[in-house]
């Protein structure tokens, strides 16, 4: 029998400006800064993650902010389209308030019972706040310093929405490997919940005609769901080959281990342990202060920090976003 997720881990994306990345999740949507490391695979890249207030698994955003080359991405079949956040239900007129304070434009809508704010980052990521009951169920830890009081705060992940050429493929993954089941459809959307049904449970599938999209800056690399710990992650290997999915070895990515496969129409799924955690090599009331490596990156410290892009983390979360 094939292992089950509770659902999202944290969602990964590209953007451009580190600076200007860090102030708006951070400022504006009041996330915490909770990790600035490097690409493992790329370490001239930053790889910053904002979240709760102790980064729990469920409300991590992570990006590439890619300065170097700056190629933009063209969205497209086989990528995620949408990231939803939840919100609690009387928190709509505050984040419409707060958003268009920022010069943010926002879309109203309501979807499956649920009031629905659409929005995008200054990268072009597409990003949602549903108001939901189920944001007062989410198990995450409010960010005291955060500039948004903790009754407003994001609850963690509500969602994806990803776009497909075809339903099939990629549903078959949700309900054959991951275990998810069809639990509505509306509007030309198929949405999946996993099993326990609780925050960050959703994946929606939409159709889209668009040619098959292209990676850069303005799109998600890949949506990470959740595993128990290493023994689960060898079982999900088993499971993702079995379907035919061809899956990578268990790597290393000191928060978490990983694994990755992308399904047949074209999204990048990882599966990701909830274990260790952030605090592995900073305190919870430490964490984002500094440049961390992980042990096989330490002795090239040097290096890497002198191809690393211009940024100053000294600035950010200086009340300069809206309030």
């Amino acid at each position: 029998m094939s292992p089950t997720t509770p659902g999202i881990h944290h969602v990964t994306a590209i953007a451009g400006d580190p600076q200007r990345n860090a102030e708006f999740y951070v400022e504006t949507l009041g996330l915490r800064f909770v990790k600035r490391t490097v690409n493992h695979d790329d370490t001239g890249t930053y790889h910053f993650y904002f979240g709760d207030g102790e980064g729990t698994p469920g409300t991590n955003v992570t990006f590439f902010p890619w300065t170097d080359s700056g190629r933009r991405g063209q969205f497209g079949a086989g990528q995620t389209r949408e990231t939803a956040y939840l919100i609690p239900p009387d928190s709509v007129e505050f984040w419409i308030d707060r958003l268009e304070s920022a010069g943010v434009e926002v879309d109203q809508d309501e979807r499956f019972g649920e009031p629905v704010i659409g929005f995008d980052d200054p990268d072009g990521i597409g990003l949602e706040f549903v108001a939901s009951e189920g944001a007062l169920e989410a198990d995450t830890q409010p960010w005291p310093e955060s500039p948004v009081p903790a009754d407003h705060q994001a609850r963690g992940f509500h969602s994806v929405t990803l776009a497909v050429s075809a339903f099939g493929p990629t549903a078959s993954v949700l309900t054959d490997v991951f275990g998810f089941e069809l639990e509505a459809e509306a509007g030309g959307r198929r949405r999946y919940r996993a099993t326990g049904g609780g925050p960050g449970s959703i994946v929606d599938l939409v159709e889209t005609d668009a040619e098959r999209g292209r990676m850069g800056v303005g799109t998600v690399h890949h949506v990470a769901f959740e595993a128990a710990d290493l023994e689960e992650q060898e079982r999900w290997r088993e499971a993702f080959a079995d379907h035919g999915l061809n899956v990578t070895e268990i790597i290393d990515r000191k928060y978490f281990r990983s694994i990755y496969a992308r399904e047949p129409g074209g999204v990048l799924f990882e599966m990701a342990t909830t274990e260790p955690g952030f605090t592995a090599d900073e305190d919870v009331d430490d964490l984002g202060s500094g440049l961390m490596l992980p042990e096989w990156l330490e002795s090239e410290r040097d290096r890497i920090e002198a191809q690393l892009p211009e940024f100053d983390p000294k600035t950010i979360g200086s009340g300069t976003g809206a309030n």
